[in-house]
């Protein structure tokens, strides 16, 4: 027998299910190098050859990155003869995404890179 949530325990479900989302959508963006891939994204479409050339990563760390961005929902790629094009999904909405993390960046100062769960240290040390 399922039982039907209703009323306050539908909003806590609810609740639950959007920050998880959230939660899903942040780790998107969790890692420097998907960050610098978007923000490339953003000036255009490029192939993998491309972003490597221009951001300095190897091929397989460029393609597992794009790979966890399109499971995102965040990118998407074309076929062009041998290669693909990828491009920024969103790119008006992940730009402002983007720029109200550095107003938000720039209002806390270094604590965040001081944070000792999350921080730069933590960073260094996955890596």
């Amino acid at each position: 027998m399922t039982m039907k949530a209703t009323g306050a325990e539908t909003d806590v479900l609810d609740e639950s299910a959007a920050m998880t989302a959230a939660a899903c959508l942040f780790h998107g963006f969790s890692d420097p190098s998907r960050l610098t891939i978007v923000r490339h994204l953003a000036l255009g479409e490029h192939r993998v050859v491309d972003l490597t050339d221009h951001l300095g990563l190897a091929q397989s760390t460029v393609s597992k990155h794009l790979a966890c961005l399109k499971d995102c929902g965040l990118v998407t790629s074309r076929p062009e003869g041998r290669a693909s094009m990828w491009s920024l999904n969103h790119t008006d909405t992940v730009l402002e995404l983007l720029s109200a993390a550095e107003r938000l960046l720039a209002a806390t100062g270094d604590a965040v890179t001081l944070c000792p769960n999350f921080g730069a240290a933590t960073l260094e040390g996955s890596s």
